[in-house]
Formats: C-alpha cells, sequence, structure tokens
C-alpha cells in the first residue's frame, strides 16, 4: 500500500494528512485494495454498503440502472476520488446505485465505521479525517444540485450548454476536457445518444461549440 501514498495524500479524505500518520492508519482502517477490469461491477445496485471506495487508478462510473436495464450516469470518478459514503453513512440495506469501472481500475475500500469513529489514541489526524469526510459529503450534495440544473432544462442542447458551461467555469478555459465519451455523456444527461450528437453537430454548424472527441472550446461570442 506504500505505492499509493502520494495519491491518498492528494485524496479529499485524507487532506492535510501526513503520509506517514496516513500509513499508520491503513491497518486501523481495514483498508484493502482490489483491481476490477473494465465494465466490470465493483458495487452492483441492492448490495448493502459498509465501505467506501477509493480510486487509486484507472476511472469509474457511478450509474443508476431501471428495471428495463437503461443506463444513467450519475457522475464519473477518477483517481484519488471516493464513493459510497453516503450509503455507508446512512446504513441502509438498499443501495440504488451500481458502481462499474470505465477502464481497467484499481480501487482501495475502507471501513466507514473506522472512519468515523476515533481509534483508541485519539490521533489529532483521525479527527481530521471525519471533518474531511463531512466536508466530502456536503460537495457530493453540491454536485448533485448542479446536476439537477443540468436535467431540468427544457432541450437537449440546453442540458448540453448547461453542463459544458459548468465545465468551462469550473476548469476556467473556455477550451476543456470532459471525463465522458459520447454514451456517457448521454447517460449523464439522460438523453438518446443519436439525438445528442445530431444536437452536437447542429451547435457546431451554428458556431456555439467545437469539439473534438472529449475535448471542447465554447465560443463566448456566439448569439445564444
Amino acid at each position: 500500500m506504500q505505492n499509493y501514498l502520494d495519491i491518498l495524500q492528494k485524496s479529499a479524505l485524507f487532506a492535510d494528512v501526513d503520509k506517514r500518520d496516513i500509513e499508520k492508519m491503513l491497518g486501523c482502517l481495514l483498508a484493502n485494495i482490489k483491481t476490477y477490469n473494465k465494465n466490470e461491477y465493483i458495487v452492483k445496485a441492492s448490495h448493502t454498503l459498509l465501505d467506501v471506495g477509493i480510486v487509486l487508478e484507472g476511472r469509474i462510473n457511478i450509474i443508476k440502472e431501471d428495471y428495463w436495464g437503461n443506463r444513467s450516469i450519475l457522475t464519473t470518478l477518477k483517481t484519488g476520488e471516493l464513493f459510497g459514503e453516503a450509503f455507508a453513512c446512512a446504513k441502509t440495506q438498499y443501495n440504488i446505485f451500481s458502481v462499474v469501472a470505465a477502464e481497467k481500475s484499481k480501487i482501495m475500500f475502507i471501513n466507514y465505521e473506522k472512519i468515523t469513529s476515533p481509534c483508541q489514541f485519539a490521533c489529532n489526524f483521525h479527527t481530521k479525517i471525519i471533518k474531511n469526510m463531512l466536508k466530502l459529503m456536503a460537495q457530493k450534495n453540491i454536485m448533485l444540485t448542479t446536476k439537477i440544473e443540468h436535467l431540468t432544462q427544457k432541450t437537449t442542447r440546453d442540458k448540453i450548454l448547461s453542463y459544458l458551461s459548468t465545465e468551462a467555469i469550473k476548469q476556467n478555459s473556455h477550451n476543456f476536457t470532459i471525463p465522458f465519451n459520447r454514451q456517457e455523456l448521454a447517460d449523464f444527461l439522460s438523453v438518446d445518444r443519436s439525438a445528442m450528437s445530431a444536437e452536437l453537430s447542429r451547435m457546431h454548424k451554428d458556431g456555439l461549440i467545437d469539439y473534438n472527441k472529449n475535448k471542447f472550446t465554447l465560443n463566448k461570442e456566439a448569439d445564444f
């Protein structure tokens, strides 16, 4: 696990915690690492979650699948990001989301109860990760609110523009890269892929955007 201390230190959960302290904590937190191939389920909906997952390598999708197998993507997570904390905290017996590897990925699982229960030594750095966890959960709520804003737009074009505008602001540039391929973006925005691709072409023709695969440019001078 020493190979991943740099990644863990950069993660939001271990922010401002020294690498030596992180290494000491991993045993206490019952940390274990598993590897998953592309498209392999990491967590399936309906399974009870007791652990928090940290992406050490690769990229994963948090998805929602309905009874008929239709899929929507809640979010995509990359190296250093966490998942599962809300359901592990709530101790719900029914998890409504699945977690799937978007590419070959390595995940560290940490027991949630061990995170939120200070150890017998009442270490200062353990108190710090409890505060970090609370901050993380608040940030996830903000992220969900932002996605709701995208999905409540009336048209496919408006959904695309809402998402791309948010990414441009977040990355502080009119040239930016998104974490989705076309199918993943369609799933994220809950739109048909063919309809979305056609709309992207029209938006390019109208001078609103330029794009190449997952790289986009917004035209600030365009007439919306």
